[in-house]
């Protein structure tokens, strides 16, 4: 993997989506005015399984890793280990980056300003996607789904990608409500998330270190 183009600087970059990800994803969650598609699926879900959220992402991201495989159409060991590599410090990171936000009071701010911080969260998650998704070093499997979906699928439409992608969480956020006949963490930032992520991230691309390109490694139709 060191000797792939630009390999130093990918793997910069890659570091620091990790950290913007998590924070923004964790911003969502501490606002309580609805978390990105992805992560109010799992919060949801951790509340009807009745394990931590960080348990919960781990186990999300196994699922889809290994869903991963079937669409890209064959066995692809880097990619299935770079997904895990990815799912451990993400999800923990979430779970701890919410305590820290929750505990400098976001939850109790204002209802202007927790609008102001889940647009702001949403935005970062936007922007932490496209940067480790031009990187392709290693991928959450989640953005590695909508990855693989946008190039292989979609003739390159990040936002078609995204929607396509968000249908699993959606099914698995509706299931949950059935059966704890709670909602929780999805909103305001839910929505915002699901009909304009994917435009963020096509923003992003051109916008957010334009000079980092796209990386894409497998066959596109």
């Amino acid at each position: 993997m060191t000797h792939m183009k630009d390999f130093k600087q990918r793997f910069w970059f890659l570091i620091f989506s990790i950290i913007i990800n998590s924070t923004g994803n964790a911003l969502t969650i501490s606002t309580n005015l609805g978390s990105a598609v992805w992560t109010a699926s799992s919060v949801n879900l951790a509340d009807w399984i009745h394990i931590s959220l960080g348990t919960t992402l781990f186990v999300y991201g196994v699922v889809v890793t290994i869903a991963n495989q079937f669409f890209i159409g064959h066995f692809d060991g880097r990619r299935l280990i770079s997904n895990l590599l990815y799912t451990v410090p993400f999800s923990y990171l979430v779970q701890f980056i919410t305590v820290f936000w929750n505990w400098v009071g976001v939850p109790n701010l204002n209802l202007f300003w927790r609008i102001v911080l889940d647009i702001f969260g949403i935005m970062l998650i936007s922007a932490a996607v496209s940067i480790y998704q031009r990187c392709n070093l290693i991928l959450h499997p989640n953005d590695d789904l909508s990855y693989i979906l946008r190039f292989k699928f979609m003739h390159g439409s990040a936002i078609l990608g995204q929607w396509v992608s968000y249908s699993l969480p959606v099914v698995i956020t509706i299931l949950a409500v059935i059966f704890t006949k709670h909602l929780t963490a999805v909103g305001f930032g839910t929505i915002l998330a699901l009909t304009a992520q994917g435009a963020m991230m096509n923003w992003s691309d051109t916008h957010v270190f334009p000079s980092l390109k796209h990386h894409v490694d497998f066959r596109t139709n």
